[in-house]
């Protein structure tokens, strides 16, 4: 008769081979700033388990040593105080607490998204003469458009970028709330319509992967992906001049409306050509004729308020009031008002 617990083990080892074959990319990634990511979780994760097993040893040992069967274990009913374990049971989780709030903190500033790369990889500083490559991603419904202003190209759901180059994307988005993640790159960063977020980030060596919205934005949230590659400078380049002149059309401004329609599954595109200011009219939500751009509004608005407030004050309406009786009243060292 095959024994109980090896009957288990033949009936979890399909589980464990499937598992086996799970890629643990955000584990294992191939960027920079996410393998510091990973690196932080393993330093959180043995932190806590510092705590998580002795107290799971001790809660065994403890079961058995008292338990009612053993009539060796001390009988101390009125023991009430140890101050020696109190200085265990406080004090030790208090050094781990203060130790991974540190960690925490110092990680949470070394990796800012909008914090410039001063790295490419470990013991390899950026380069004084490197420059960002630029890209502008924006979620949309339900795809991701990405626009490289630098190289006058835009794609869909088709991102690629040089290996051992430090990539600075400025994310936005059309309508909801989203959340742009590529695990071999970087952290997830938010994408807010008219707002933009930052996400600086390099990868280390060629790849290809994919990248995906990580927050619910809908019906087609779950085929919000993306094709992700990192290639050598070279292919970059060669990639970069295959778009231009492969006769996709341009991306101006009644394509982007067509493009913003909500789609589900969208291809790939790629755009020869881009508006230059449409990442502009995107985050302001200015792209369609005869709608105010979002930053002239708030200019606007912030301009009426300043002229509001100046009338307003004790002594602009003094001065109003002299002017009008045919005085005269100096506002400011420099100025004065007179009658005509």
């Amino acid at each position: 008769m095959i024994p109980k617990t090896l009957r288990r083990g033949v009936f979890l080892s399909p589980l464990l081979a499937a598992l086996a074959g799970c890629n643990t990319v955000v584990m294992n990634p191939s960027g920079d700033i996410a393998k510091q990511e990973a690196d932080l979780i393993v330093v959180s994760v043995i932190l806590m388990l510092l705590i998580i097993v002795p107290v799971m040893i001790l809660i065994i040992w403890f079961a058995h040593k008292y338990r009612a069967s053993n009539t060796e274990a001390a009988y101390e009913p009125d023991w009430d105080h140890s101050t020696k374990l109190e200085l265990v049971i406080w004090g030790a989780p208090l050094l781990i607490i203060i130790v991974l709030g540190l960690v925490t903190w110092i990680s949470t500033h070394k990796l800012d998204p909008y914090r410039p790369l001063d790295r490419l990889a470990e013991g390899r500083p950026v380069p004084a003469s490197a420059k960002p490559l630029v890209i502008e991603a924006v979620a949309m419904d339900w795809k991701w458009l990405f626009i490289y202003p630098e190289q006058g190209i835009a794609t869909v759901n088709e991102l690629v970028v040089p290996v051992d180059v430090p990539v600075r994307f400025k994310i936005s988005a059309t309508s909801v709330m989203n959340a742009f993640y590529v695990p071999e790159l970087a952290g997830m960063i938010y994408a807010m319509p008219g707002m933009e977020t930052t996400l600086n980030a390099v990868q280390n060596k060629p790849i290809q992967s994919v990248g995906f919205s990580a927050n619910y934005s809908g019906a087609g949230y779950s085929d919000m992906r993306f094709g992700y590659r990192g290639v050598p400078q070279g292919d970059f380049n060669s990639w970069v001049q295959s778009v231009k002149t492969g006769g996709g059309a341009k991306l101006d401004r009644a394509n982007y409306l067509t493009l913003e329609k909500p789609s589900i599954k969208e291809p790939v595109h790629r755009y020869a050509a881009v508006d230059d200011d449409l990442y502009y009219r995107v985050l302001n939500r200015c792209v369609a004729d005869g709608v105010v751009c979002q930053d002239k509004m708030m200019n606007d608005d912030a301009k009426k308020a300043r002229e509001m407030a100046m009338r307003n004050t004790p002594q602009h309406a003094a001065a109003t009031r002299l002017a009008q009786a045919n005085g005269e009243v100096c506002t400011t060292p420099n100025e004065s008002v007179k009658k005509k």
